[in-house]
C-alpha cells in the first residue's frame, strides 16, 4: 500500500530526527576529533579517577580528614562563589574574599572561573535545547560527564566565550585561566609533600572525584529525576537527598525557577548550606545586595494544583 504524502513527510521528518540524533550521540562518544584541550580534561579526569583506585591502600584517618577538606573547601568554592556570586550575581562580597572564594573553587579541578561561569550562562540561556551545553536530551552520559571532553561542539552549540565579559574584564580570573594547570600540579604536589601517596589519593583523589560527580549530578540527575515545585520551561528537579552533599545545589527546579536567587532551598526544611553561608556573611556585612524572589514571583512561579 502505497503512503499519502503527508505521511511520507512525517516518515522523513522521523527520520531526519533520529539521523540527528544518531549524530549527537556519536558527536558525545570516539568518533570524531579529539583537540588538545579535551585530551588533557580527559586525562585529568582518568588520573584522579585512577589516585581513586589507589586510596583503599592508602588510607590513614588523617588522609580522610583531608579528603573531606579537599571536598568541602572545593564544592563550596564552587557553590558559592562560581555558581551564584560568579555566574549569577545573586550577592557582592569585598574582592578580596570574592578571589579568595573564586581560589578555593579552582582546587575543585573543574575549570577556571572564565571556563565555568561561562559554560553554565549557556546552560541557562539554552536550557534543554540543542545549544545546551550539556542537554539531558542527549542523554544521561552526555549530561553527566562526556560533554566535558568535547570543547569543540560547545563551541559549534554556543560560538566563542562572549557571555563573560564582566570577568575578562579583571587581571585575576584572566591570570587564574592562563595558569590554572600550574594551581593544580602544586596542589597536587603540596599533598604529596605533607602526606605522601596517601594524602594525594585521599585529597586529590577521593575529595576531587566526589565533588565533581556531585556538580555533574547537578546537570544529569537533576534534569530527569526528582519533583518540580515551579513551572519553568524545561526539565529542573529538586532531588531532596543530594542537597547536603552538594551544599544546596540540587533544588535544581528552584534554582531555574528564580535563577539570580541567592538562596536555592526555598522553604525552611530545605537544607541549603551554601546560602547559610552567604546569609552569615550579610549578617556581618560581608555580603550585600543579596537576591532573593519576591512573593510576587512566587506566586507567578508557583505549579496550579
Amino acid at each position: 500500500m502505497s503512503l499519502s504524502a503527508s505521511e511520507k513527510e512525517e516518515n522523513n521528518k522521523k527520520m531526519a530526527a533520529d539521523k540527528a540524533e544518531m549524530g549527537r550521540k556519536k558527536r558525545a562518544m570516539w568518533e570524531r576529533k579529539w583537540k588538545r584541550l579535551d585530551i588533557v580534561k580527559a586525562f585529568a579526569s582518568l588520573f584522579v579517577h585512577f589516585l581513586c583506585l589507589l586510596a583503599p591502600f592508602n588510607f590513614t584517618w588523617p588522609a580522610l580528614r583531608v579528603a573531606l577538606i579537599v571536598y568541602t573547601v572545593g564544592g563550596l568554592g564552587i557553590t558559592v562563589s562560581y555558581h551564584r556570586n560568579l555566574a549569577h550575581r545573586s550577592f557582592k562580597i569585598p574582592k578580596w574574599l570574592e578571589y579568595f572564594f573564586a581560589y578555593c573553587g579552582l582546587l575543585a579541578i573543574q575549570g577556571d572561573p572564565i571556563d565555568w561561569v561561562s559554560t553554565h550562562r549557556y546552560h541557562h540561556q539554552f536550557t534543554d535545547s540543542d545549544r545546551d551545553p550539556h542537554s539531558p536530551n542527549e542523554g544521561f552520559w552526555f549530561s553527566h560527564l562526556l560533554w566535558l571532553f568535547d570543547t569543540g561542539y560547545l563551541v559549534e552549540k554556543c560560538g566563542r566565550r562572549t557571555n563573560v565579559e564582566d570577568l575578562k574584564r579583571q587581571w585575576y580570573y584572566k591570570f587564574l585561566q592562563r595558569t590554572v594547570l600550574y594551581h593544580i600540579l602544586t596542589f597536587g604536589f603540596l599533598l604529596y609533600y605533607f602526606g605522601g601517596l596517601s594524602f594525594l589519593t585521599w585529597g586529590m583523589g577521593i575529595g576531587v572525584a566526589m565533588e565533581h560527580h556531585v556538580t555533574c549530578l547537578i546537570n544529569s540527575l537533576c534534569h530527569v529525576w526528582g519533583s518540580r515545585t515551579w513551572k519553568t520551561n524545561d526539565t529542573s528537579r529538586n532531588v531532596w537527598w543530594l542537597s547536603v552533599f552538594s551544599f544546596g545545589e540540587s533544588w535544581h527546579n528552584n534554582h531555574h525557577a528564580f535563577e539570580s536567587s541567592a538562596r536555592q532551598g526555598l522553604e525552611w526544611w530545605q537544607i541549603d548550606i551554601s546560602w547559610y553561608i552567604v546569609r552569615f556573611l550579610e549578617i556581618i556585612g560581608l555580603a550585600t545586595d543579596v537576591k532573593l524572589p519576591s512573593e510576587s514571583q512566587r506566586r507567578r512561579m508557583a505549579m496550579v494544583r
